[in-house]
């Protein structure tokens, strides 16, 4: 009897399902695609003589390269390092986890330790004893959540309609980026008079190269600053000229100006640049949070960020970018923890990505939430967008978790919309730019993107933009358009923010700014979690905005007859 093949129909059902479009990858060590506990990383130790680090991790201070050698000068606290080193890593671990423990004391311990001892720490936990750590290890006790507000044409009037939506959704900073790099100006204004018209004490930026942005931050077009980039191999830090040292300059440049700003890394970007010196993610991310650390930035965007695929792809890399995210914590940095570049095509291994920070809450739980559709998306997709808010707010009440979001009702963003979009109407007139017709305005008013939006003249506005910058334009002079054009609380809104550069209080670690312009942050808001009853615990008054979506029925909704069911 001829034998016959069989295939099954059950494997061709699964092989078609949208999680096999995903890639894949077995360990690798030798050219760091390993999330943690490579065969290459260093075992941890330090040496102290005469007040500075003679070895550190294995490697004698001569040979140190240059991310060793700022580490051991500027981020490890030498008066805590012997007895922290000393502490077994399950030990240090389970002073995460230990509600008795305050985070006061983890923090205190975890400055004394080498990127070698703290990698090795975060390797002891599990992905829910990650989690809880992370729910006590958080800088501010609020979490909050950050967003991503750009289109493909890079249309002021549709950022300007979008940013203002994002803000009465409850997002805390806003962050915009370019298609054409000429557009750069036009999109920190728009964003800024959107954002300011949602609600005021919005933070918003615009992704742009470095000496770029430190200018519109000085002329008040924008109030924070992310897009620094730090990396854990020397190879890949000195591929755009840098070094710990002139990151830090930068960074003392901003803070100087009344600009807040954070550093950015994450896991896989020294695979992916081709330079991981055969070490694990973690441990080369290790290093790149105690230079943050060191260069006395007061957080970190780190999660992966723009790598996420390369920890995607290898065992437990997604529990690793849970734990790069702890260590930020653990030496007492705000931090903007990912969940913003796409990297699943299943919609099951994006939320498992996305509820690792979003049930114990980071400073941000998103550094980018898409605020339009993903094909607007400029930063190349986030893992959630504006058509997953409902998903979102569903979770938040699922799980009675604070995400950072709130319902909103369809009147209240066709109304914020189109005044945000009258309001940049009345700025590019005032202000000599080319005119905003009120056909663009009903378009952004309605628009869900860019394929709704009437086509601008794109040569006309580049230069225009140009011009912008040579004639000197600030947020003074943005004032004084909305002023004349009768958006005097729009206008007091940003006049508000540049007031904060005065007083310096949003550089504090974790800082946002409420509508009332309150400062809350890890200064003046610490997280005290010591388990159940302390730490952040939703207010009634919060819950209730949770819980109370649009689309729930009321009982009032149900009629009733007399006598019945």
């Amino acid at each position: 009897m001829k034998s016959t093949a069989f295939k099954s129909k059950r494997f061709k059902v699964l092989a078609e399902r949208p999680v096999n479009l995903d890639g894949f990858v077995a360990e690798w060590p030798e050219v760091g695609l390993i999330a943690t506990n490579s065969p290459n990383d260093p075992k941890p130790s330090i040496k102290i003589e005469n007040g500075k680090v003679v070895e550190m991790d294995g490697k004698l201070r001569e040979d140190f390269d240059m991310i060793d050698q700022f580490i051991a000068d500027y981020a490890i606290d030498l008066d805590v390092a012997e007895e922290a080193m000393a502490l077994d890593s399950t030990e240090i671990a389970k002073m995460l986890v230990d509600i008795n423990v305050p985070r006061s004391e983890v923090v205190r311990i975890a400055n004394g330790l080498t990127p070698a001892k703290i990698t090795e720490v975060i390797s002891q936990l599990n992905v829910v004893e990650i989690m809880m750590a992370i729910q006590k290890a958080r800088a501010r006790k609020r979490p909050a959540n950050q967003c991503h507000v750009t289109n493909v044409r890079d249309n002021p009037v549709q950022i300007a309609a979008d940013a203002a939506e994002a803000a009465i959704r409850g997002f805390d900073e806003q962050e915009t980026t370019v298609g054409i790099t000429r557009y750069a100006p036009f999109n920190a204004l728009a964003i800024l008079v959107g954002s300011q018209t949602g609600r005021g004490g919005v933070l918003t930026q615009c992704a742009l190269e470095e000496a770029f942005e430190l200018t519109i931050g000085m002329r008040g077009l924008t109030s924070y600053a992310e897009t620094i980039s730090v990396y854990g191999t020397e190879r890949v830090f000195v591929d755009g000229d840098d070094t710990p040292w002139s990151k830090a300059f930068l960074a003392s440049a901003y803070a100087s100006r009344g600009i807040k700003m954070r550093f950015t890394s994450g896991t896989g970007s020294e695979v992916q640049m081709g330079f991981a010196e055969g070490k694990s993610m973690l441990y080369l991310e290790a290093r790149c949070v105690m230079i943050t650390k060191g260069a006395g930035v007061q957080g970190l965007q780190n999660g992966s960020i723009s790598c996420i695929g390369v920890p995607g792809a290898v065992p437990s890399g997604i529990r690793i970018v849970a734990g790069e995210n702890l260590i930020t914590m653990m030496l007492d940095l705000e931090v903007a923890s990912g969940n913003d570049q796409t990297f699943s095509h299943s919609d099951i291994r994006r939320t498992a990505r996305l509820l690792l920070q979003l049930m114990p809450g980071t400073d941000f739980i998103t550094s980018g939430y898409s605020a339009v559709p993903n094909y607007d998306n400029m930063f190349a997709g986030s893992n959630v967008d504006i058509e997953d808010v409902d998903d979102w707010m569903a979770l938040q009440r699922d799980l009675m978790v604070d995400g950072g979001l709130r319902p909103v009702l369809e009147e209240e963003v066709l109304a914020v919309r189109n005044k945000a979009a009258r309001a940049l109407q009345a700025v590019f007139d005032k202000l000599g730019l080319p005119p905003i017709t009120d056909e663009e305005v009903e378009a952004a008013t309605i628009a869900n993107g860019s394929k709704d939006m009437p086509p601008r003249d794109v040569n006309q506005d580049l230069k225009a933009a140009t011009e912008m910058m040579e004639r000197g334009i600030t947020s003074l002079d943005v004032i004084k358009a909305l002023v004349e054009s009768g958006f005097k609380d729009i206008a007091q809104n940003i006049l508000n923010m540049l007031k904060q550069r005065i007083a310096g209080d949003y550089l504090h670690t974790s800082a946002v700014l409420d509508k009332d312009f309150n400062i809350d942050s890890a200064v003046n808001n610490p997280n005290d979690y010591q388990g159940p009853g302390t730490g952040y615990r939703l207010s009634q008054e919060r819950w209730d905005e949770i819980k109370n979506i649009p689309n729930a029925l009321k009982p009032e909704d149900f009629e009733t007859k007399e006598g019945g069911n």
